[in-house]
């Protein structure tokens, strides 16, 4: 066999031209013998025209904690088809999203940019006219294009998609129940999933497609009746930052039953590609667009707010049943997709100006990816302004307004889990470490070492035995923000619910929210 065969050909286009001093140092380091090997792998991307490329299928939970599904260790949420995913794919371990928030992360996946650059980096803010899309980019290379479920992204680029089944969020949650009863889903599709399948049996059979899958599930308000039979309150595993009381666990039961929920649908999509005869060379990436909806997680930039399940299915690109440590960031979703959708050699720009592809871990789930992952905390029903950096051990938090407390998002805040910690704090029996979200001031700085106290409650800033840390993180954090013109706003943005109650305040709060452009007179720094 000889260099330019076919085979080969394979190991060298998982490269990208950014990777080309990885790509040297493997060839000198690696023998063509081991090259081969790799090659064995069965991974179909390459420069050969007659190669059909695969059909790309995203999944994004709403709302969905990382490691609250078996695949990711959690010993009692039923979910045997996003376990079956993991089986038969590759799972990321230590994969992160862009921003702590709904539509800001979706924004930020879709073009491939940080949020502070997306002019759609607040929460119901929509994108800008003009905006590039991966999904508009994989239009024009001759993929159909779809969405189905959430949308939560504006009208400037639907365009950008062939066919669009936007599960209506309108009247997504009663603001109270009647008769002091909790708030309640109220949306025609609770799920956001019902068309998932709809849209795989009503695409062109002639063309490579791209589903944007995007579920309402796990999100808030949580009734009963979304799993048969449901969790029980003794599958419950409370996270350290929250009280183990009954209320607590009553409403983790019932995020559980949603998470299930939307299992069941993930398992139909699965079942409709394999009856389609598509399965095999169709790219299931599966994701959530941030962390669980309490108290320290959705909205913060603690793991619980930012990290996310990776799970990649793709029997002719990925051998079955890896794990991975490369550390990988949603903003490098678009690069790697249109870069598939090329063959593997294409361009992908605009989105690898701050995406990278992650084609070569793909291929080789031992290879490195990025040294370091970035996110952001923006307005999410109250203001805020943070930031992170983080790797695979270590993460570095900024807080830019330290003045505020980390109140959860206004749906948590109506939640059981917060209305009892109110409860506990007012009568002095909420525990320190469970006091995060009260805290005010918050410290400036926040370090933490994620493999000794992964629930990142140890702050260790200004330990010096985590001096050298503290210093990296902070220079890749300075560095990053000079590359990708990040800032800090000369406007606070106004509460639009109430911190303690998460009751709305009429006198701000405007539906539909007005845009970015709309409100400070551009999509840019301001």
């Amino acid at each position: 066999m000889t260099i330019d065969s076919p085979l080969a050909t394979k190991v060298m286009n998982i490269y990208t031209p950014e990777n080309e001093q990885m790509k040297n140092q493997f060839m000198k380091q690696t023998s063509f013998a081991v090259i081969l090997l790799a090659v064995l792998l069965p991974f179909t991307v390459s420069a050969n025209k007659d190669v059909t490329p695969p059909n790309l299928i995203l999944m994004i939970a709403d709302d969905m904690n990382w490691d609250d599904c078996g695949a990711y260790g959690h010993p009692s949420v039923r979910t045997p088809n996003i376990d079956k995913l993991a089986a038969e794919g590759l799972l990321f371990q230590h994969a992160y999203l862009t921003t702590n928030s709904c539509s800001p992360s979706r924004s930020s996946i879709l073009t491939g940019k940080y949020p502070h650059n997306t002019g759609a980096e607040q929460l119901h803010w929509p994108l800008p006219a003009g905006s590039h899309t991966f999904a508009g980019a994989l239009q024009k290379l001759g993929y159909y294009t779809a969405s189905a479920g959430k949308w939560h992204l504006g009208n400037h680029i639907k365009d950008q998609f062939d066919k669009i089944y936007e599960a209506s969020t309108a009247g997504f949650v009663l603001p109270s129940g009647k008769d002091g009863e909790p708030p309640k889903m109220i949306a025609k599709q609770p799920s956001g999933c019902e068309d998932w399948v709809r849209s795989l049996e009503e695409r062109p059979k002639d063309k490579p497609f791209f589903l944007w899958l995007a579920a309402l599930d796990p999100h808030r308000e949580y009734n009963d009746g979304a799993l048969k039979p449901p969790h029980k309150l003794e599958d419950v595993v409370v996270p350290p930052h929250l009280p183990d009381t009954p209320e607590v666990r009553e409403d983790l039961r019932l995020y559980y039953d949603e998470i299930g929920r939307l299992d069941n649908y993930v398992g139909k999509v699965m079942a409709k590609l394999k009856e389609q005869g598509v399965d095999k060379n169709t790219l299931v990436l599966f994701i959530s667009d941030n962390g669980r909806p309490f108290p320290r997680d959705k909205t913060t930039l603690y793991d619980g707010g930012i990290r996310t399940p990776w799970i990649v299915r793709w029997p002719e690109g990925i051998k079955a049943g890896q794990k991975t440590s490369a550390l990988v960031s949603s903003i490098d979703i678009g690069a790697t997709f249109v870069r598939l959708a090329h063959g593997g050699c294409g361009a992908a720009a605009p989105f690898e100006q701050s995406g990278r592809s992650f084609a070569n871990v793909l291929a080789d789930s031992t290879q490195s990816h990025r040294d370091f992952a970035f996110a952001e905390d923006h307005w999410h029903d109250y203001e805020d302004h943070a930031r992170a950096v983080l790797n695979q051990r270590f993460k570095l938090i900024r807080n830019d307004y330290p003045d505020l407390p980390n109140t959860p998002s206004a749906d948590a805040g109506r939640g059981g889990s917060w209305q009892t910690m109110l409860k506990l704090q007012k009568a002095g029996k909420l525990p320190k470490h469970q006091q995060g979200c009260f805290l005010t001031p918050r410290p400036k700085w926040e370090l933490f070492d994620l493999q000794r106290d992964p629930g990142e409650i140890n702050n260790r800033f200004d330990d010096p035995a985590y001096r050298k840390v503290r210093k990296e993180l902070q220079e890749a954090l300075a560095q990053w923000t000079k590359d990708t013109g990040d800032y800090l706003p000369s406007k606070r943005t106004p509460d639009e619910f109430d911190r303690v109650t998460g009751e709305p305040d009429h006198s701000v709060r405007v539906r539909p929210r007005h845009s970015k452009l709309k409100m400070y007179g551009t999509n840019g720094k301001y």
